[in-house]
């Protein structure tokens, strides 16, 4: 497949809606004019990669209407296609996804150029924010893999009662709460996310084999 090979299909498309097209004019990929409507430019890539999107955020100089254009087997909008077609919004990019298959060869406009105006989610901030204050110091490096996980305040919460019921073996889970002084210290041990923690008989906790091991691993 070529490049050249997606032009027609954006042709076609642009023509049944009463578009003059014409391909490399002044660089861009496919002008399109419509009577007196502002033009519509679209750049044509085999795959939604940075090059693509700097083409299109340079288009913009010349006209809102801006169009990237890529073939529907395109694995890395197949893979990320909500966080690209986000990316495309933000920047006030449209996105043409293009079918070459013989039988259904088609265009779909899966995203029209406009402006962005963003949703703020206030629940997403207040957990955000409430992380950011009950987590104590500054135990993760940014940009660390988080592969095996990272240092939560909900972490630093169990990992405190680990560290209590390894130096004092079982313990009633009332008296852990008093100890830590953490009054949600019931709800840690009885959920055991981390499987850090055995219940040898009813109310009483010890540390989990599991949580010998990995509750060093930590830092402690």
């Amino acid at each position: 497949m070529r490049e050249s090979d997606l032009y027609l299909p954006v042709k076609r498309f642009l023509e049944s809606q009463g578009y003059e097209v014409k391909g490399e004019v002044g660089n861009c990929d496919v002008t399109a004019v419509r009577g007196d409507e502002e033009l519509v430019v679209v750049e044509l890539k085999l795959s939604l990669n940075l090059e693509l999107v700097l083409q299109g955020v340079e288009r913009l100089a010349v006209t809102s209407k801006v169009y990237v254009g890529v073939p529907v087997g395109n694995h890395k909008l197949r893979r990320r296609r909500r966080q690209a077609v986000k990316l495309l919004r933000m920047l006030g990019l449209g996105l043409l996804v293009i079918d070459l298959d013989v039988e259904r060869h088609g265009v779909d406009a899966v995203l029209d150029p406009g402006e962005y105006r963003p949703q703020r989610s206030r629940r997403r901030r207040e957990l955000l924010l409430g992380e950011f204050v009950r987590r104590v110091g500054d135990p993760n490096l940014g940009g660390a893999s988080v592969r095996n996980g990272i240092m939560t305040a909900y972490r630093q919460r169990a990992l405190e009662i680990a560290l209590f019921l390894q130096a004092n073996g079982p313990t009633k889970a009332s008296q852990v709460a008093t100890e830590v002084g953490d009054p949600k210290a019931r709800d840690i041990l009885y959920r055991d996310v981390y499987g850090w923690f055995d219940r040898p008989s009813n109310g009483i906790y010890e540390l989990s084999s599991r949580g010998n091991q990995e509750v060093p691993l930590w830092g402690t």
